[in-house]
């Protein structure tokens, strides 16, 4: 009839009474419990083969960089990170995807996806000048965000400058590319004469 919680609280309770005589006896039964697990583990890690452990090792570490994933991205949320831009598309997607009731999520998320493929760019356009304008809501709140944790002293979870220039300069990148492009074309030519 009691919650768990409550339970777990009667039990604590009920432990933290109990005299250090009576509760030797659970400690040399979990030392006892401690032991035969331990043997068991080196006898199972003995009879593995050298692959075998190497795959264990890797999935041990793969669990453990996903946990200390969760772990980073729960405190950001803590902190009060700002969500990310949105993209044109991920607009269109949240205002058109309850209209199309009936069919299933994944057969919904095609079907617009199919949809926004045949808007022209000049119906494309409301959805990126939005996005665009939540590229900026996102730079201004991440400018005072970082700026706030610089004052907490967490600079380890400011980008870096680096990083930043990178991901506005994405146009950049392009223009560049097709400068590299049209560059060795020219000595193409240069060395063709």
């Amino acid at each position: 009839e009691m919650s768990n919680v409550e339970l777990i609280k009667k039990i604590a309770g009920a432990w933290r009474d109990l005299p250090a005589s009576q509760k030797q006896v659970y400690e040399d039964a979990r030392k006892t419990d401690w032991q035969k697990y331990s043997e068991q583990l080196a006898a199972y890690k003995a009879q593995l083969t050298p692959a075998q452990a190497a795959a264990l090792r890797e999935e041990r570490r793969k669990r453990l960089a996903k946990r200390k994933s969760f772990k980073a991205k729960r405190e950001m949320t803590v902190l009060g990170k700002p969500k990310r831009p949105r993209s044109g598309f991920n607009i269109f997607v949240s205002e058109n995807f309850p209209e199309s009731e009936g069919i299933s999520p994944v057969a919904k998320l095609k079907q617009l996806f199919d949809a926004w493929r045949k808007l022209s760019s000049s119906q494309k356009q409301p959805y990126l000048q939005l996005a665009e304008d939540d590229k900026v809501r996102y730079e201004n709140e991440m400018k005072s965000w970082e700026a706030k944790m610089a004052e907490l002293g967490r600079e380890d979870l400011i980008r870096s400058k680096n990083s930043r220039a990178k991901k506005t300069t994405g146009d950049t990148k392009k223009a560049k590319a097709s400068s590299r492009e049209s560059k060795a074309k020219s000595k193409l030519k240069k060395s063709e004469e």
